[in-house]
């Protein structure tokens, strides 16, 4: 009996062992807003995995707050405020949101770019706040990370894993206009059948919207290729101190983690190193807090609607509210609407105002009807997983796209914040909750996302972990990144074989020429005899 127990407690230290020698270091680049709730999920989950986490926090991010972060925490000093900073992001957001719908095809392309531009140089601070700290970096260095953690909208992530010679891993939903994904990362993505971002297509293209398509991708390499990429790789070439290309480095990333799915995405060809890990942020719902669940319960068989427009978005016109407001307040369900702004004086007696919902609870509710959202991926998610169907109302970003997508899947019905009125919103809502085919087709695509061999989550983990472990995953980095740009498109092939037919053509013609000529002398000359 004492052996068995003894050996069972030999056990168990041999699996603590084993477990605490998996563990590792892990760096991290976050972004903030969406991007950093959605990334510290994967965190918290290394983290019971006893993970050691440093993340790296510039001084005015808005949402990361250091003091209540439960990592280690490197703070990154900027001399701009974080008054200033949201200053400059609610110009950019202004731009994108209302501006924009206002240009030409033509116009936008080039005003995104430019829109682009503006927030990487925003971001261009937070990394010369590190890569230029010397006593940081060599801190750093001196904590040997297994592996960094990125996030691409903020560039910088794998400028500061290649100073510091460890692998990197990128988290996140999309880049801009699709460019760096299939110029940097080498995915797959034909312009006849996967739509770019920005083009509020769907897989299903009439030969004008693949040429509109192939249009956009063309005109976003051009714009990218020349006019923002030449100023980064000029940066991170000062700071390698060698010539090198910001798609050279971020080509180098051991695995790209997409927060999608095909619950969500339209089907299209991906790679070894590439991993769809979208709504891993999901869980069941909790019980509401009392509030919230007396409002919901006063409902009756009505149900509830839930409205939010996300973490950036706090309050509209006076005008517009008061018009959303008028629209609510004509549907029998009782609203949840997360708002900040004044009160509308429209305000019926079934909406109530509130500066924060717990947003997963309730749409995990079984009197939730609808979900009127702004269509950011991480609130999509939540309406996908618990089969809620959506009314969206897309302002900037991936939001348009998105919505197109759960409208082509019968999910969701989009209206235009510029232009809907309240009858607008009245007829989006009462089509979603009483046509029973959007409800249908919400919760196909729930018992979809739930019907997975493997969590999102537990991929995403398992992904970093497998980088941490091998010291990084260059087995499944395709070779297209050790190819020159001509011979990624096989120009040199085709030239090669162009040439061979011009030279095939030339000698047949000089030969035809030849005998012609031969032809014609023996002619003549039979002629004369």
């Amino acid at each position: 009996m004492k052996t068995v127990k003894g050996f069972c407690i030999f056990f168990i230290l041999q699996l603590c062992l084993l477990d605490s020698g998996r563990t590792g270091k892990v760096l991290v680049w976050p972004v903030d807003f969406s991007h950093w709730i959605n990334l510290q999920v994967i965190l918290e989950e290394l983290h019971l995995r006893g993970h050691e986490i440093t993340v790296l926090v510039p001084s005015q991010s808005l949402l990361i707050d250091d003091t209540k972060v439960p990592y280690n925490v490197e703070i990154l000093q900027l001399s701009v405020t974080k008054e200033t900073f949201m200053e400059e992001l609610n110009t950019i957001l202004y731009e994108a949101t209302f501006a924009l719908p206002k240009l030409s095809w033509w116009e936008m392309q080039i005003k995104l770019a430019n829109i682009g531009r503006k927030f990487l140089l925003t971001t261009k601070r937070v990394c010369d706040s590190a890569v230029t700290n010397k006593e940081l970096l060599s801190r750093l260095q001196a904590a040997k990370f297994d592996v960094c953690i990125a996030d691409p909208l903020s560039f910088c992530g794998e400028l500061v894993a290649e100073l510091l010679n460890i692998p990197f891993v990128y988290t996140f939903r999309f880049f801009y206009g699709n460019v760096f994904e299939r110029l940097c990362a080498g995915l797959p993505m034909p312009s006849s059948y996967v739509p770019g971002v920005t083009s509020r297509l769907t897989d299903k293209m009439t030969f004008i919207q693949r040429l509109e398509n192939w249009l956009l991708y063309t005109m976003n390499d051009m714009i990218y290729s020349y006019y923002v990429f030449p100023e980064w790789d000029e940066y991170y070439s000062k700071v390698l101190g060698k010539p090198i290309t910001l798609c050279e480095i971020m080509g180098k990333a051991d695995m790209w983690l997409f927060r999608s799915y095909w619950d969500f995405e339209f089907p299209q060809p991906y790679l070894p190193n590439t991993e769809f890990v979208g709504g891993l942020h999901c869980k069941p719902a909790k019980p509401l807090p009392k509030e919230f669940e007396e409002f919901v319960q006063s409902s009756g068989k009505d149900g509830v609607v839930v409205f939010t427009l996300g973490s950036m978005i706090k309050n509209l016109s006076e005008e517009k509210s008061n018009m959303i407001a008028s629209a609510l307040a004509q549907i029998p369900q009782k609203v949840l609407w997360r708002y900040t702004g004044k009160k509308p004086e429209t305000l019926g007696a079934n909406t109530r105002l509130y500066k924060w919902i717990p947003q997963n609870d309730l749409l995990g509710h079984p009197k939730t009807r609808a979900f009127i959202t702004h269509c950011g991926t991480n609130g999509i998610y939540e309406a996908i997983y618990h089969g809620v169907p959506m009314v969206g109302i897309p302002m900037f970003g991936d939001q348009h796209d998105n919505v197109v997508r759960m409208k082509a899947k019968g999910a969701a019905v989009e209206v235009d914040l510029q232009r809907m009125t309240s009858a607008d919103l009245l007829h989006a809502l009462k089509a979603v909750i009483n046509n029973p085919s959007y409800k249908e087709n919400a919760m196909k695509l729930s018992r979809i996302h739930h019907d997975q061999p493997v969590k999102p989550l537990d991929r995403a983990v398992f992904w970093v972990e497998f980088v941490m472990r091998h010291k990084g995953a260059k087995h499944l980095r395709p070779a297209f990144h050790d190819l020159t740009w001509y011979q990624r498109h096989s120009l040199d092939v085709i030239g090669f074989l162009l040439a061979c037919v011009a030279t095939v053509t030339f000698l047949v013609t000089k030969c035809c020429l030849f005998f012609c000529w031969k032809f014609g002398k023996t002619a003549k000359k039979k002629k004369r005899e």
